[in-house]
């Protein structure tokens, strides 16, 4: 054999080992690209927020820096290529993630496209404003309080609902919901609404009532919703303020006193109500006006509504609370046994 065929067998040669040298150190970057960080007892985890149009070059980038994932690249690749999944394209959803230190890429890879994204789950009490509702929400990080505010009043919201108001005041209806952490104040705002009127639907006297008649039910509820507290009750306060507006008295409703002080006139909640606020010039003022406010003063639950929808058939015209431990009404046809039974409850309070 010639020299020069020594030579290029020798060329060959080490191309070959030179190819298999690379290609091994290749295949050891991969697997240690695509390896956990950690094993699982020096395991730390991070939250990753992926907002709707997040890219996945940024979501493995922000993995990388915070020393979730080795190479943001390797991600960034295996996503581009569906590498661990050849029958599906890589779909990167939006949400709240926690990844673990100790999860292979691939681990990662599938959580990012098919886990469930972690939700801020929110509960809001009956009987709130939307002023201390936005304030919540603020609270659990998922909007700012004006923002929801503001979404509150848009006028375009509202002629979307059908709303004769000037705000949602009342349509946002109180329970706990779920939300991801990338949702708009408009997108909450109208999750809210949307499940009021999806639970007035299951009020059949509601049925088809039109949006002005259902105002005047939401706002008598909002009223309904602060003033009692034994939900059997509910419909016996309802039939009170019932007979009152059908014969042109005033509700009366310390409830909207209240709301005035407090929502209105932005003062601390009041200890208790003073003669000279039941003169507050206000058409939000029950003492002053023999007529429903001129919208909602809180945001009512199915009690309430319920209530407002379907009070008692009563002849009664006046209630006092005179059980205080099991928030009980003593309920009264006329002014005088109104008033014994105030005196009757004064005597028996320590």
């Amino acid at each position: 054999m010639s020299r020069k065929h020594n030579l290029i067998l020798t060329l060959i040669v080490c191309i070959v080992l030179l190819l298999a040298v690379l290609a091994g150190a290749g295949a050891a970057v991969c697997f240690y690209a695509i390896g956990p960080v950690t094993d699982v007892s020096q395991e730390y985890s991070g939250e990753l927020k992926v907002p709707q149009g997040m890219t996945v070059r940024e979501a493995a980038q922000e993995l990388e820096q915070q020393k979730l994932i080795r190479s943001w690249r390797a991600l960034y690749l295996a996503a581009r290529f569906n590498l661990f999944d050849r029958q599906a394209s890589f779909n990167l959803k939006s949400g709240l993630y926690t990844v673990k230190s100790s999860m292979p890429l691939k681990d990662v890879y599938m959580l990012l496209q098919t886990g469930t994204p972690e939700s801020i789950h929110v509960s809001i009490p009956e009987g709130l404003t939307m002023t201390k509702t936005a304030h919540i929400l603020e609270d659990a990080g998922l909007c700012r309080a004006e923002d929801f505010l503001a979404c509150c009043r848009s006028q375009e919201i509202l002629d979307s609902y059908g709303i004769p108001l000037q705000s949602l005041e009342g349509y946002l209806f109180p329970d706990t919901y779920f939300f991801t952490p990338d949702e708009t104040a408009e997108s909450i705002v109208r999750r809210l609404a949307d499940t009021f009127f999806l639970r007035v639907a299951e009020i059949s006297s509601l049925s088809g009532i039109d949006a002005v008649k259902l105002s005047r039910i939401v706002i008598l509820a909002s009223i309904v919703e602060r003033e009692y507290q034994a939900e059997d009750e509910a419909p016996l306060i309802a039939s009170v303020f019932k007979n009152r507006l059908d014969n042109g008295i005033g509700l009366e409703s310390c409830a909207t006193i209240e709301y005035i002080l407090t929502e209105i006139e932005g003062r601390p909640h009041p200890d208790r109500i003073m003669h000279d606020d039941l003169k507050i010039d206000s058409p939000y003022n029950t003492y002053m006006w023999a007529a429903l406010p001129p919208g909602p003063i809180a945001n009512p639950g199915m009690v309430a509504l319920s209530a407002a929808a379907n009070p008692a058939e009563t002849d009664y015209y006046y209630f006092v609370l005179t059980d205080p431990a099991a928030g009980r009404h003593t309920f009264s046809k006329n002014f005088d046994q109104h008033i014994r039974a105030k005196n009757l409850y004064t005597k028996k309070a320590p």
